[in-house]
């Protein structure tokens, strides 16, 4: 299965020339702040690649070629006691961890 690229629209395409304002529309970007996932190919690559001072770019993780299906934990890079709000154990201070 191919990759897939995360494209959002940051600026606008107002006083650009036609070709970028179309390159804009192909990826499929409507306004400023619009984002879209694309498949990750030379095609694709190449057109970010035209308008890249239009837009931001990343790669959608876990999607590529061999791909493994993540736990939701490591897929959100979230840890249990961030989820709940709690500190993480390394910005705890020493006082907390003693009347524990």
């Amino acid at each position: 299965m191919p990759g897939k690229l995360r494209v959002t629209q940051i600026k606008s395409t107002i006083s650009h020339i036609a070709r970028n304002r179309a390159t804009v529309r192909a990826l499929g970007l409507k306004r400023i702040g619009h984002t879209v996932e694309v498949a990750d190919n030379p095609a694709t690559r190449g057109m970010v690649r035209q308008v890249r001072f239009l837009v931001s770019v990343e790669e959608i993780p876990g999607t590529g070629k061999g791909a493994v299906a993540a736990p939701s934990e490591a897929r959100t890079g979230t840890r249990p006691s961030e989820d709940r709000g709690d500190a993480p154990a390394s910005h705890r201070s020493e006082d907390s961890e003693e009347k524990e």
